[in-house]
């Protein structure tokens, strides 16, 4: 596909970006997974039985061990290349300048896919390939706190930890819980007309608003990310980190000059990712979602 430029008429250097969040995902990622000659990593298992009751007479109870594995296989590899001719470069005032190329693309595409990617997939591995059903009730500002406390019902009734959960939502379910009707407000006049209503935590999760298109049940990654046929919105999610294992087995950028390949009179650049998501089987009860249609 050919390169579309528009080459520099005035002295300006500095590009009109869209603006774009930074990785939301990050608390989802691990470096804890090895996976060494292989795309497969087996993550172990160990069941072991209770205690039984005691004989004063003398002896012990034996109890049982059993070691297992859980494979995990990656599957998103995904890579990219530009071409930048060296006139390019200079009649374009430096705006395909690497730095600038490099920078807009991971802004713009990389990271926003990583997002997407790890959302859907973790819908993926919650609904399908462990067949649990997220919440679709209506959510509002009268019921968007009690579906949060059923969620959190669940997780403690699981015996997951409390400290470490995260609560991701799209910016509409951050305002319908900003809104809440079970919410009490107060607002401290004495603040020299400083009035801040965000909420960031509730309960202790730390919470974060989640652009709704990074949050897809699916997407189609043919040509970039790019919301996928019949997906739908996943509206919030509670999860603790635990749950997740998230690696990314290799990432690599390259930049070569014009005498650094046979590609041309330029500058190329090449950027690969590898990477996954996996839901660990034992820790779905870490996990709790709600999905709705895609807004307009």
């Amino acid at each position: 596909m050919p390169n579309i430029i528009n080459y520099a008429q005035q002295f300006e250097r500095t590009i009109e970006n869209r603006y774009r969040q930074g990785a939301l995902s990050g608390a989802l990622g691990t470096s804890s997974a090895r996976f060494i000659n292989t795309n497969t990593i087996q993550i172990p298992r160990l069941d072991v039985g209770g205690y039984k009751e005691h004989n004063r007479s003398g002896g012990w109870n034996r109890q049982n061990l059993t070691n297992t594995w859980e494979p995990k296989t990656l599957l998103h590899d995904r890579d990219v290349q530009f071409f930048v001719d060296t006139m390019d470069v200079d009649e374009t005032n430096l705006v395909l300048s690497a730095a600038n190329v490099t920078a807009e693309f991971l802004s713009s595409q990389a990271i926003p896919e990583v997002d997407s990617y790890r959302f859907s997939k973790l819908y993926y591995e919650y609904a399908t390939a462990f067949g649990k059903t997220p919440e679709t009730g209506t959510l509002d500002s009268s019921t968007v706190l009690e579906m949060f406390d059923e969620f959190y019902r669940k997780a403690d009734e699981a015996e997951v930890p409390q400290e470490g959960r995260m609560l991701y939502m799209t910016p509409t379910t951050a305002k319908l819980l900003k809104t809440a009707t079970q919410v009490t407000r107060s607002v401290d006049a004495r603040q020299a007309g400083a009035v801040n209503r965000a909420v960031t935590a509730l309960d202790t999760l730390e919470i974060k608003s989640t652009p709704s298109v990074r949050m897809l049940t699916a997407y189609d990654f043919t040509d970039g990310c790019l919301p996928g046929a019949g997906a739908q919105q996943i509206n919030m999610i509670m999860v603790h980190p635990t749950a997740v294992l998230s690696p990314i087995k290799h990432s690599a950028i390259y930049l070569k000059g014009p005498d650094q390949h046979d590609q041309g009179d330029g500058w190329l650049y090449q950027n690969r990712m590898y990477m996954d998501l996996f839901l660990l089987e034992r820790k779905v009860t870490g996990v709790y979602m709600h999905v709705g249609p895609v807004a307009a």
